[in-house]
């Protein structure tokens, strides 16, 4: 599933092709990909002008020129992707947004999503926030150490709640763990402060630099221009079960938890 760094990749790809540009015909393949079901999506945004796009937890957000809004969630296969006006869309596109932009004079932003867990969600004037948590870069170590204390979850069962932290999933949560030397298993109010302290660097670090490399690219995640992203080779425990740790080579474990795979090294993160 596309998280924070994969999202916000797709909106840097995003915003000089698309902001000020207006919309100028929707197609709607699969009408049950829009949600609230019946939204007349081509009569909302036909002639419409995007103002804005930004990104908040896993979720890019257009606001346009009438201040009313809408979202795209990219679900675990979703692509947004940029294409020349009358491109044939590939199997399980469902929605084809053409504007005129003020890069080109008209392009089309095609979104496909083969296994349909993400969606176009129409806000109107709705925030759309839905009880969300601390962005991770914003995210303050008092404010983390405050959480966890009052948790008895596994911490890497917290870092995948939206509603405490908002856009990591479980490639970060892995990554930042491990850098922050923390079993995945270890009890939220059993972290010190200066655990906790860690654990909130390591987290805007590991996803400062996926940032810096365009995001994790696996199976289906591009940006918007098709460009893959290139973090996934700098992978320290995820998706290495089995393989060597990078700093002790100790083989990496993995277990299921909150039924989710979740990839550790037993030496360098601490029993919980």
């Amino acid at each position: 599933m596309p998280e924070l760094p994969e999202v916000q990749t797709v909106v840097n790809s995003l915003l000089p092709h698309v902001v000020g540009a207006r919309f100028i015909r929707v197609t709607t393949l699969r009408p049950d990909f829009i949600v609230p079901p019946g939204t007349d999506l081509p009569a909302l945004l036909t002639g419409r002008t995007v103002t804005s796009i930004h990104r908040r937890a896993k979720r890019i957000i257009f606001t346009l020129d009438t201040h009313q809004r809408f979202l795209i969630h990219l679900g675990m296969t979703g692509r947004v992707t940029l294409h020349p006006v009358g491109s044939p869309p590939v199997r399980h596109t469902h929605v084809v947004l053409a504007v005129a932009s003020p890069v080109r004079k008209s392009i089309e932003i095609h979104l496909c999503d083969p296994r349909r867990f993400g969606e176009l969600r129409w806000l109107g004037d709705d925030t759309g926030e839905d009880g969300l948590g601390y962005e991770p870069l914003a995210l303050r170590p008092r404010a983390l150490a405050a959480l966890l204390a009052t948790s008895r979850r596994p911490v890497k069962s917290f870092l995948l709640d939206q509603a405490a932290v908002a856009g990591l999933g479980n490639i970060y949560a892995d990554e930042s763990l491990f850098a922050a030397g923390l079993h995945p298993l270890t009890p939220c109010n059993r972290i010190t402060r200066d655990q906790a302290a860690r654990l909130c660097r390591c987290i805007k670090a590991v996803i400062r630099k996926a940032l810096y490399h365009r995001g994790s690219s696996l199976r289906d995640y591009v940006d918007a221009e098709g460009g893959k992203g290139a973090f996934q080779k700098l992978h320290q425990v995820y998706g290495r079960a089995g393989k060597p740790c990078r700093r002790c080579r100790t083989p990496i474990e993995r277990i299921v938890l909150s039924g989710r795979s979740t990839c550790f090294c037993p030496k360098c993160q601490s029993a919980a």
